[in-house]
């Protein structure tokens, strides 16, 4: 039987892609989806109840760990990698290796990989009180080893691994996460000529972090559609009603949307006001007016995938049809800013230089950018170089390493512009929204913002 994808939707597709569901069940799968409808806003996705998300999650889970371990293993040169979270303290890494009935580390969960060469497949081991939900070999028996680290020690001698990779790192959190106490305990299990053959797993924490895999792909437009449905709800007459909602209602409306529609927010978001004659951006209890620039930054994680994205709206005057042209050319100049950004994406050049290049783009067509973009995934500021910082527009440490194909963006910035109805007032356009790099193309997830949201007054 062959499956048109195009009918299905994300969710339900990447259950098909990965051989989850057989064939004659996919119509029966798709019409319960279906009745999942959730009601974020008109054309959005639907919802998936926590059984049907935790089986998307766990075979997406099975295809990155047969893939992309290998993958990277081979690419860093790693023959072991050792992973190491406790209960309540987590692992960034391991976190994203938990089934989704685990939730979180217990006890001390230690996972082990291990490339025998020759073809041959990499083990994956749970040194662990608990079972991982099929997807890791339980390696130890406490009855028969009570020592955790020494049961570790007796499998690397089993394997004589040449290179053995655990986290740590001086430049990222996500590769940072085998504490002092835990090192200096599995050290004292080892022999010196293992201790020896001790590296940082920096590489490959970084690669399996940003690494989004076909069938994460074909998920995440409808993740980020969802983002967008509820914050074009945000901002429309149903949560603001000019002259009286203040920027915190709105905020406070998002997080208790998300917790009706059973969503997570990976940020409290944020609701800001420009607004002729006031300096900078207003928030909190300030009142929504006729005449404001609203702004608005919004994520939230599904399907253990995270949006981070911005909008922006004008509020109408009593009378107006649309937003004064000063504002109106402030977002084309944004739009710019964007393709300056994606034309200078290339595999293997670093943020540090992506930056260099669409500033100085940019700036050669007059604009005044500033660009803050970022990995965006499994994190809502994800592993991989940074391309900027909104407080930094020259090269970081954090924007070194290099570009790579198959990750997911999302595409922070802003152009600064003098708007004349506004008596040359300058106003910040800040945009973000997410996207995937191919390797060659950048492609936005869900399209980008290039034209205001309206906002009516009533009369």
């Amino acid at each position: 039987m062959q499956i048109d994808f195009g009918r299905w939707t994300g969710a339900v597709a990447a259950l098909l892609l990965l051989g989850a569901l057989p064939a004659p069940a996919a119509h029966a799968a798709a019409q319960a989806a279906a009745s999942q409808q959730a009601d974020a806003g008109s054309g959005a996705p639907e919802i998936l109840p926590l059984r049907e998300r935790a089986a998307v999650i766990d075979r997406i889970l099975q295809h990155r760990l047969e893939t992309l371990i290998p993958e990277i293993m081979a690419a860093e040169g790693v023959d072991m990698w050792i992973l190491m979270a406790r209960e309540y303290f987590e692992e960034p890494v391991v976190a994203t290796m938990l089934d989704a009935r685990s939730m979180a580390a217990r006890r001390r969960t230690i996972l082990i990989f291990f490339d025998p060469g020759e073809g041959q497949p990499v083990e994956r081991l749970t040194v662990s009180r608990y079972a991982m939900g099929g997807l890791f070999e339980p390696a130890w028996d406490p009855d028969v080893e009570p020592d955790q680290w020494r049961a570790v020690a007796d499998i690397i001698a089993a394997r004589d691994p040449a290179r053995i990779a655990f986290n740590t790192s001086d430049l990222t959190a996500y590769a940072d996460g085998m504490t002092l106490s835990q090192h200096r305990a599995m050290t004292a299990a080892l022999p010196e000529h293992h201790r020896e053959r001790l590296v940082s797993g920096e590489g490959l924490a970084i690669r399996w972090l940003e690494t989004r895999t076909e069938p994460e792909l074909a998920l995440y437009p409808d993740v980020v559609r969802i983002a967008h449905a509820i914050m074009a709800r945000a901002f429309s007459t149903e949560v603001i009603t000019p002259g009286e909602t203040n920027a915190d209602d709105v905020v406070w409306w998002y997080r208790d949307e998300l917790s009706r529609l059973g969503l997570a927010p990976w940020f409290h978001p944020s609701v800001g006001i420009q607004r002729a004659g006031a300096d900078g951006m207003l928030s909190g209890e300030v009142v929504i007016q006729p005449g404001d620039l609203l702004w608005t930054d919004f994520g939230l994680t599904y399907l253990r995938l995270s949006t981070d994205t911005q909008q922006l709206a004008y509020v109408l005057k009593p009378g107006e049809t649309e937003a004064p042209a000063g504002l109106i050319h402030g977002l084309a100049a944004t739009n710019r800013v964007q393709d300056s950004l994606l034309e200078e994406f290339e595999t293997g050049a670093s943020g540090n230089t992506v930056l260099a290049r669409a500033r100085e783009r940019a700036i050669a067509e007059g604009l005044d950018p500033s660009i803050y973009t970022h990995p965006i995934g499994l994190h809502g500021h994800g592993a991989g170089p940074a391309i900027g910082f909104w407080d930094n527009q020259d090269a970081d440490p954090r924007g070194a390493g290099p570009v790579r194909p198959n990750t997911a963006w999302a595409i922070e910035l802003t152009s600064y512009g003098a708007v004349p109805e506004w008596n040359g007032q300058r106003v910040d356009f800040r945009s973000e929204k997410n996207a995937v790099f191919d390797g060659e193309t950048v492609r936005y997830l869900d399209g980008r913002q290039t034209e205001l949201i309206l906002i009516p007054t009533s009369p």
